[in-house]
């Protein structure tokens, strides 16, 4: 038998020896994942033995973490906004840069028809129903098997969102006060270069934004505004070095108050703007 002391250790030292920057912090959450324990109870009962069976479920685990499947995709789970949200390989794992995005939306949605193009997990909308007082909320993306998920998780934090599978604006109708996206906008080419974890397990058609990165914002510029009401706002999360190429869509596009926001890292993050 071994303990819970050990077991942590042992698990720390496997993920550090495959590469994982994160090792100590994934350590931890597998076993807490696994034994469903907290870490005041942890430093309780560390030296308790743990039969051999309990120990080879956190072994498991482990061992795919080792073979860089994603965190999330272990445990099913992220937390987004404060709230919790499944996950699968289906749909792009939520990141803490994309609350900005929720953020500047929550400041601005009250009583707001809102639409959230590209939901995939649908943490953005799910998250300002469940934060905000929005009118109607409505969710579109191509992938049926994304849609599944953002539906359980709209069931899960009880919120009333309409979910459409669409080709960006193909299947959508009528106007919205404001328009929130997240679309692909990694450069095909780049796509091999990005961690494991990212390009051998999260889906391609959420990360894919074609040859140049920008081939969604071409599109939801040119379209956006048959579906915003007058004076209506567009929110869109962008790349680090795409701020300028997507402010000159939007102006090109007839946007006007065109404003960059910067994340926590100091990179260009969200653009906004409004339609005339």
């Amino acid at each position: 038998m071994s303990t819970y002391k050990k077991l942590l250790e042992f698990a720390r030292d496997q993920l550090k020896e495959s590469g994982i920057s994160d090792a100590d912090i994934d350590a931890w959450l597998l076993l807490e994942h696994t034994f469903g324990i907290s870490r005041a109870w942890y430093y309780l009962h560390s030296d308790d033995e743990v039969s051999e069976a309990d120990a080879l479920r956190l072994l498991k685990l482990v061992k795919k973490r080792a073979m860089r499947i994603p965190l999330q995709h272990i445990t099913g789970i992220q937390e987004f906004a404060g709230l919790e949200f499944e996950v699968n390989g289906d749909v792009l794992i939520p990141r803490q840069e994309t609350e900005l995005l929720v953020e500047e939306v929550l400041g601005v949605c009250d009583g707001k028809d809102v639409l959230d193009m590209c939901c995939g997990s649908g943490c953005i909308i799910i998250s300002i129903a469940r934060l905000g007082r929005p009118g109607r909320t409505v969710a579109a993306d191509i992938s049926e098997k994304a849609l599944a998920l953002a539906k359980k998780n709209a069931a899960k934090h009880q919120v009333n969102v309409e979910f459409v599978q669409s080709d960006l604006f193909a299947a959508i109708d009528g106007s919205f006060d404001i328009i929130v996206s997240n679309p692909p906008y990694i450069p095909s080419s780049e796509i091999e270069s990005l961690m494991p974890e990212v390009r051998d397990h999260e889906p391609r058609l959420a990360l894919d934004g074609t040859k140049d990165g920008l081939e969604y914002y071409r599109r939801i510029a040119a379209a956006s505004g048959q579906h915003l009401k007058k004076g209506g706002r567009i929110y869109l999360e962008i790349g680090y070095n795409q701020a300028e190429a997507v402010t000159k869509l939007l102006s090109g596009a007839g946007f006007c108050d065109l404003n960059v926001k910067k994340d926590l890292s100091g990179h260009d993050r969200i653009v906004s703007a409004r339609w005339l």
